[in-house]
């Protein structure tokens, strides 16, 4: 297979947002209800899918990116590999809301099978804080996922008896409509409603799980999550989901990483920022002064004569690039403190500083009306 990031047109250093928008476009080009069932714009359809689920996922991406499509066995699915009805999947999941993608094209998923169907993809939501994004983490999460019944071995059917051929449909798993009009006849097929589209009905169903083959159980799942990570990115645990119905395959996890928002630091991709009050005579005469950081407290110095609004770097100590080996900063922007209630000590101080200061220059450095945010964003450009 060619390399994923030429299959989806984009750079290697593409955002997941880029990644998402190429993929959209290309799927929807070489899918082949659009192309007349072609062989070849289904195997294209496949590629594309294949790589976009490898760049989407910043687990996959990071071993593609070190190792290449060898470094990726065995996380592609089960035996047998990356097929289409995976491809579809995918699709569906991500781009084809509550009408399955089969509905944007009007018509039924090539190749799905009638007895035996793929398992739901659940989608579970992963809180990290920005220490997990610094160091990378790894979480444990519990999940509630259709299991196969242990009573009836995932059949449905009660002990001795076994599902048999929908009569509606002769086993097929479709209904055909004939409609004739001036312009000719036309055959339109849409999933039996008697069956589901299974081909089968179970007629003594197991008491157990009421013929779906299917039970709930509670499980705990282990979630490795890379240094780097933002709320953007998710994680495909592929073959872990809910079981499909009556001895279908399983189908996936999707950890939907949410980092929570921070009450210390402000992220803007790897850099983070943070606001430092200090007094007139730390502005003045500058100190050396304790800040916090996601590593831990350091030492910072405030030059003398520090201006409000002001940004002092502090190099290494910010968030590290996802896939990457550079580091963000962290920006400490300089809130210059004005007392609001003086004790008498301190308003003499004042006073004599008074008669012996400068004027105040006529332009400042900064906009003083600026937000944290907007002053930070400026920094980080």
């Amino acid at each position: 297979m060619a390399d994923y990031y030429d299959l989806l047109d984009v750079p290697r250093n593409a955002s997941i947002d880029d990644i998402k928008k190429s993929y959209r476009k290309l799927a929807f080009k070489y899918h082949p209800d659009r192309n007349k069932g072609s062989k070849d714009m289904e195997d294209l359809f496949k590629e594309v899918t294949e790589a976009y689920e490898v760049l989407s996922d910043p687990e996959k991406r990071s071993v593609y990116d070190r190792y290449g499509e060898q470094g990726l066995k065995g996380s592609m699915g089960a035996a047998g590999g990356f097929d289409f009805s995976d491809a579809i999947e995918i699709f569906m999941r991500d781009f084809g809301g509550a009408g399955g993608f089969g509905d944007l094209f009007g018509g039924r998923h090539r190749g799905e099978p009638h007895t035996s169907r793929k398992g739901q993809t659940i989608k579970v939501k992963v809180p990290l804080t920005l220490i997990d994004v610094k160091r990378g983490t790894t979480k444990t999460i519990r999940v509630s996922v259709l299991g196969s019944c242990d009573s009836c071995d995932g059949t449905g059917a009660t002990e001795g008896s076994g599902p048999v051929a929908c009569s509606a449909c002769s086993g097929s798993g479709e209904e055909r409509h004939v409609q004739r009009s001036v312009f000719g006849q036309f055959v339109s097929v849409s999933t039996c409603r008697t069956c589901g589209g299974e081909g089968t009905l179970i007629d003594n169903p197991c008491t157990k799980c009421r013929g779906d083959g299917r039970t709930r159980t509670q499980k705990e799942i282990e979630v490795d999550i890379p240094a780097g990570v933002t709320s953007d990115n998710f994680i495909t645990l592929r073959g872990e989901g809910n079981i499909g119905p009556r001895g279908g395959s399983r189908g996936d996890i999707v950890a939907v990483l949410e980092v929570e928002k921070d009450t210390i630091f402000v992220r803007n991709g790897m850099n983070l920022g943070y606001e430092l009050p200090i007094t007139f005579s730390q502005a003045a005469l500058g100190d050396e002064v304790e800040v916090p950081t996601v590593d831990g407290t350091v030492i910072l110095t405030i030059p003398p004569g520090i201006q409000n609004g002001e940004v002092l770097r502090i190099r290494g100590h910010g968030l590290p690039e996802l896939n990457g080996r550079n580091v963000g900063d962290q920006l400490v922007y300089i809130v210059v403190w004005t007392p609001d209630n003086l004790t008498t000590d301190q308003e003499e101080i004042f006073q004599a500083l008074r008669n012996v200061e400068n004027s105040a220059p006529g332009k400042i450095k900064r906009e003083l009306q600026k937000s944290l945010w907007s002053r930070v964003k400026e920094a980080f450009t």
